[in-house]
């Protein structure tokens, strides 16, 4: 072997041994990897979500000086006081009742969409089913609530199908009651409702049917012999096993209502919901404390929410 061959094996020696060295080490420590791997992604985690969290609620400590319109960095309670006027209130009551009522009308109809899927669908009917749920998502959020305004426009196809039903005076008895009515359904709180339990829907589907797919058949069929009659068995057996899919799914499709401020601008009347409050002080209005207060209140909901859950013994089948 020549002088520049030994040379050139002298460092592919030494990067292989380090290597190797480095292998050992980490299999020797299991928490040191654990660390490498882990650390980037929850330093990121740490510096971006939890970094912005606590800029934002620093934020909802100061106040906006009436004068200059500048916000005054001194710690106060005041911004908070002001969330509590009634105009406020309204705007906190009528985004936490829709999601409330998305996330309801949500579970009843995923609950047998996923027993279905989890119980008697299989092969290709199962594949069918997870691209029907699936698919929605596959296409762009914006498209999709515009896609509805066209749906329940005057000139829509869903008032063309209550004409062809001869329905339509259905369809104008509902659009006069109040509160959830309007001119259209594309300005009424019935189509915001409808637009958000199609948007969310595959998020609480899916957890439900994975939840209900874990239900060991040998336990239902346990139950029959024992006596049980279906309801029994349901309300028993798949109903508690099955709570923590629909918790989890609320969980989704709550918060994201909560915070959505896109359906409510695109899709219903003019009265604002929470995401439209928050846009409309951090981005017009300039007054970003009143912005962070806000956005403090579906934290403050979604903390009350999983603490109810938790109590009632939601997450104990996880």
């Amino acid at each position: 072997m020549s002088v520049r061959d030994g040379a050139s094996a002298l460092p592919r020696a030494t990067n292989g041994g380090l290597r190797r060295w480095f292998s050992t080490l980490l299999y020797t420590h299991p928490r040191l990897l654990l660390v490498l791997l882990l650390g980037p992604p929850m330093l990121w985690l740490g510096v971006v979500y939890l970094g912005s969290l606590f800029s934002l609620l620093l934020q909802s400590f100061f106040s906006v000086d009436e004068f200059s319109g500048r916000v005054v960095h001194e710690f106060t309670l005041s911004t908070y006081g002001e969330l509590f006027t009634p105009a406020n209130i309204d705007i906190i009551v009528r985004t936490t009742s829709m999601a409330a009522t998305v996330t309801i009308a949500a579970a009843l109809i995923a609950f047998p969409v996923g027993y279905y899927m989890a119980r008697y669908a299989s092969g290709r009917t199962k594949a069918l089913f997870y691209l029907a749920v699936m698919l929605p998502l596959w296409s762009s959020y914006l498209v999709r609530v515009y896609a509805w305004k066209l749906i329940l426009a005057k000139e829509g196809i869903l008032n063309w199908f209550f004409d062809q039903l001869h329905l339509t005076w259905l369809l104008e008895a509902i659009l006069r009651t109040p509160v959830i009515g309007g001119t259209a359904l594309s300005v009424s709180y019935l189509g915001t409702f409808l637009v958000f339990l199609y948007i969310w829907m595959p998020y609480m589907i899916l957890p439900i049917q994975a939840a209900l797919e874990r239900v060991p058949p040998s336990m239902l069929e346990a139950s029959s012999d024992l006596g049980a009659r279906p309801r029994q068995t349901f309300r028993h057996v798949v109903l508690p096993l099955a709570l923590p899919g629909v918790v989890a799914g609320s969980i989704f499709t709550f918060s994201l209502t909560l915070g959505d401020y896109i359906i409510p601008r695109i899709i219903g009347s003019s009265r604002l919901f929470i995401g439209q409050a928050v846009f409309l002080h951090q981005g017009t209005a300039g007054n970003i404390p009143m912005a962070a207060v806000f956005s403090v209140v579906p934290i403050v909901i979604m903390a009350i929410y999983l603490t109810m859950a938790k109590r009632a013994g939601a997450f104990d089948a996880l």
